[in-house]
């Protein structure tokens, strides 16, 4: 019975990131559609991103004060602060600065598609670090190099590969509040958007590395979500506050602007953040960084729907390249994980072999009066011990 449930606690910790990844990409994709909604009918990016970190603070700060309280997990120490103040500015501020500018200048799709470029940049600055292992010789890193390349190729192929318009027709782009919008004509648009959705990615790639010391530091990932709310919420609105010093764009006009910072800080924010921490601590950066696919497959269909995006072959195409990628990689990783699992188990079992054998032994040697007594002082393989007397 106790081996039943150790079997069952063993599948549930295997498939419980995978579970928790998943949704958290269908999360990401609500708040796509949503914010590409509210940032076409005209509110400033940046003080969405100032809007969204404060929900998500005024959420879940409370929740990690005070569960935390009495253990004093919510106190810093000077490295934990540097770390969190560094993933904060790289992952959060900067990120999502440069995504939500992107994606007003392209499309949800076009920006889900983007983000695909995580798992590449994620696996080589990991690779660089020597944080995830690269074994070119075995069937696990081939299928882990194979993986995250057709991933990108796929993803790429949705942005540029067209071809014939399969749903919907193309829309003007309609005024913002995105001060990138004066620097070119429309023709500049997309290049500008695509430039920023890489610099996005590649900030939120070294966040995901970033996670990894910061998680070690301060170990609560609540508390740590819960830091990180805080800290990106005073970095986004003193950038916000010098570049937007009107009182106007920071009202409301709409009850779907608001929903949507709700939205996107409660959920977005202070619940990715938890997850992804808590997965990360689990399985890795790497395997956080390969659900992105799933957010691009996910956020095509609902943009092509409610938000009448044009959809073309090249996209579907390049959708089954990504989620083909994605199993790929993910199957390198379940072998790796699985081996290591195994080696815990051998090491763990092997100490207790050796020591029903002693008992055996000993068991001989106490019922046989022919055979000297044992002193397992000595080496097994000394001149004095039992094998050798018998021989």
């Amino acid at each position: 019975m106790e081996k039943e449930d150790q079997k069952m606690g063993s599948r549930v910790d295997r498939y419980l990131p995978v579970v928790a990844m998943v949704l958290l990409q269908v999360i990401y994709a609500g708040i796509a559609i949503g914010t590409r909604t509210v940032l076409v009918e005209g509110m400033s990016p940046r003080v969405f991103v100032v809007y969204r970190q404060l929900m998500a603070t005024l959420v879940i700060v409370p929740v990690a004060y005070f569960s935390g309280r009495n253990s004093g997990s919510w106190s810093l120490s000077f490295r934990s602060f540097c770390l969190i103040f560094l993933a904060s500015l790289i992952g959060v501020t900067l990120n999502q600065n440069l995504l939500y500018e992107g994606l007003y200048l392209v499309s949800s799709s076009v920006a889900s598609a983007m983000a695909n470029l995580l798992p590449a940049l994620t696996f080589l600055i990991a690779a660089l670090l020597r944080m995830e292992s690269v074994n070119i010789g075995s069937w696990r890193g081939i299928a882990k190099i194979v993986g995250t390349v057709t991933c990108v190729s796929g993803a790429v192929s949705m942005a540029l590969l067209k071809g014939p318009k399969l749903l919907n027709n193309s829309q003007k782009l309609p005024p913002s509040n995105s001060f990138l919008i004066g620097l070119g004509g429309p023709d500049n648009n997309w290049f500008l958007g695509c430039l920023f959705l890489f610099g996005s990615s590649f900030c939120w790639s070294l966040w995901l590395i970033l996670q990894v010391p910061a998680s070690a530091s301060h170990p609560n990932h609540l508390s740590l979500s819960a830091w990180m709310c805080l800290m990106a919420a005073l970095q986004s609105g003193a950038v916000t506050l010098f570049l937007e010093p009107h009182p106007a764009a920071w009202k409301f006009h709409t009850l779907l602007e608001f929903a949507s910072t709700v939205y996107a800080g409660v959920m977005g924010s202070a619940v990715s953040f938890f997850v992804q921490a808590w997965c990360i601590s689990r399985r890795g950066p790497l395997f956080s960084a390969m659900f992105t696919p799933l957010y691009t497959v996910i956020t095509t269909i609902f943009a092509a729907i409610m938000l009448h995006e044009t959809l073309y072959t090249g996209s579907l195409i390049g959708a089954i390249g990504v989620i083909i990628g994605l199993y790929i990689v993910l199957w390198g990783k379940a072998e790796e994980v699985a081996e290591n699992d195994d080696n815990v188990t051998t090491d763990a079992i092997t100490p207790a072999e050796e020591e029903v054998k002693i008992h055996i032994i000993k068991n001989i040697n106490n019922n046989n009066n022919n055979i000297e007594s044992t002193d397992f002082e000595e080496p097994l393989l000394s001149s004095n011990s039992p094998s050798h007397s018998l021989n």
